[in-house]
């Protein structure tokens, strides 16, 4: 493309400047290459541009493991929402044409922390809440943690439930929205056959899903959880339970009797199945319900999406790639599944924890908890690396893994800070195979609390292979005092061994910023 002769004149603003370069792409010094095939589409930009808009961006081109791949892979994010995050990096503007572009686009500026884009993102979203995007717009607020927005979202399911249950994308929620569904006290339907008829209408959905039969009835109870408990079968009439949920493939014939026998019989001798609803009223008719809208729902983002690693069906985050910048800043409170007694707490600064398994859409995520021998902090003036070799005696898939955070000791900072305050992280991450290969990466920004662990989240995970050695290396680009230390050089977690520092690796005490692995096996 000719570029025509004092361009500059013509632009009487720097935002119209700015749009010129992303147009023709003139002086660009980087590329991307955005989105999955068959729809990948490659993108120029400007790295003073992006890294002066996004501390991200910064970290990318700048920092201390500077990205070298050109054209740089983005496959998390669609080429659409990519192309909207740089016209508003170069231009301040963005259009918002659709619901699924700014759910697109507020996952991308979280990711690139461009707080004023969330901003703009979340506002447009809660203008354009309606029945039909009510159940998506949840989801999608549950996991950036915007709590007024998932209020609203419910305030939407409650008082208009029977067109939310209607529509055919309640077929594609996920199960947490169906279970929230009925959890509510109070839902405007005209009975509870309308809720059971969802349930069953999503269950056949998700076996289809799953390539199980939809009609089977133990396929169906395989996929819904325990949702079934959650109705409640003795607000329903004799005839509307026999001729409804009585006869559907989610009921036991034991189950179908012994219900019908508490809904006929005052006093009845027959106990309900175990773990079934006993409540019999009925949540039809709600209450009027009053909501007060906050104009200022989003303040700053949070470090929100992805300590469970949990897809979006519906697509925004569904193609196949895990965002590296969805991890949580800290391990919640998440009840622990399994327990592995030999695995040793940490004995540092950080809270004490053991290997536990969460379990998540697509299978249980295990953590092996590096227990720390000896432990002495380290000040990061402006690059700390870190990196451990390990082997396994299992095939696994390596999803991430864990790292501490800054510790805030009084002594180490002037002025001294406040512990209660969190902190801006920004951290490389890869795995490299015994011949140094580079599998998978990830660039890491979130918000941080001190004293903790932060989970990091694979650009994609990686299948591993028992009793080769592999590399996992970290570097952290905030300046600060950080907890190394010696660490176990076997452990177990689950039926999983793990040796660390194997092969022709040098053991240091920088491989205990390495504390954790996240993976799933089967």
């Amino acid at each position: 493309m000719s570029v025509p002769c004092d361009w500059q004149t013509s632009k009487q603003k720097l935002t119209e400047r700015g749009q010129y370069l992303l147009e023709t792409g003139q002086w660009s010094d980087c590329n991307f290459i955005v989105g999955q095939e068959p729809h990948q589409q490659t993108l120029k930009g400007h790295k003073l541009f992006l890294a002066m808009s996004s501390p991200v961006f910064e970290a990318m081109f700048f920092g201390g493991m500077a990205e070298k791949n050109d054209p740089i892979p983005i496959r998390d994010v669609q080429p659409e929402a990519f192309k909207a995050l740089l016209e508003y990096i170069y231009t301040d503007k963005v259009d918002l044409g659709s619901f699924e572009l700014a759910c697109e686009l507020c996952y991308c500026a979280k990711k690139y922390m461009l707080p004023c884009l969330v901003e703009e993102c979340t506002k447009y979203l809660w203008s354009d809440l309606s029945p039909k995007k009510a159940c998506r717009a949840y989801e999608f607020a549950k996991l950036f943690e915007e709590p007024v927005l998932m209020d609203k979202c419910l305030q939407i399911i409650r008082t208009k439930t029977d067109e939310v249950l209607k529509e055919s994308s309640w077929e594609d929620v996920e199960l947490g929205t169906l279970l929230k569904v009925l959890e509510q006290e109070e839902l405007q339907i005209s009975s509870e056959i309308e809720l059971f008829t969802a349930l069953e209408r999503w269950a056949k959905a998700e076996c289809s899903r799953k390539s199980l039969d939809p009609i089977n009835g133990k396929s169906l109870r395989s996929v819904i959880g325990n949702a079934l408990l959650k109705i409640r079968f003795l607000s329903l009439m004799p005839q509307e339970f026999a001729e409804g949920p009585g006869q559907s493939p989610l009921l036991t014939k034991d189950e179908a009797f012994a219900i019908l026998m508490n809904i006929l019989c005052t006093g009845n001798k027959t106990p309900m199945p175990e773990g079934f609803c006993i409540n019999s009223n009925s949540r039809a008719e709600p209450k009027k319900i009053h909501f007060n809208p906050h104009p200022l729902f989003m303040s700053r983002p949070k470090a929100p999406y992805g300590h469970l690693n949990i897809p979006l069906r519906s697509g925004f985050l569904n193609d196949g790639e895990s965002s590296s910048s969805t991890s949580s800043s800290t391990l919640r409170n998440t009840s622990p599944i399994q327990v592995d007694g030999s695995v040793n707490k940490d004995s540092g600064n950080l809270p004490n924890m053991s290997t536990t398994a969460i379990v998540v859409r697509e299978g249980p995520k295990y953590y092996c908890l590096r227990s720390v021998v000896q432990q002495t902090d380290c000040l990061n003036t402006n690059v700390l690396d870190s990196s451990v070799s390990f082997s396994v005696d299992k095939n696994i898939c390596v999803v991430g893994v864990q790292v501490p955070t800054q510790i805030a000791a009084a002594s180490n900072f002037n002025p001294p800070i406040n512990v209660d305050t969190s902190y801006t992280e920004i951290l490389y991450a890869h795995l490299l195979d015994c011949d140094g290969t580079r599998l998978t990466y990830t660039h890491f920004t979130t918000k941080a609390n001190f004293g903790t662990l932060v989970e990091i989240t694979f650009n994609r995970p990686v299948y591993i292979q028992k009793h080769k050695v592999y590399r996992v290396g970290v570097v952290f680009n905030k300046a600060g005092w950080y907890p190394i230390g010696v660490c176990s050089q076997n452990m177990s977690c689950d039926s999983v061994f793990f040796s660390f520092s194997v092969g022709n690796a040098a053991h240091t005490i920088r491989d205990g910023l390495i504390r954790s692995i996240v993976f799933t096996y089967h």
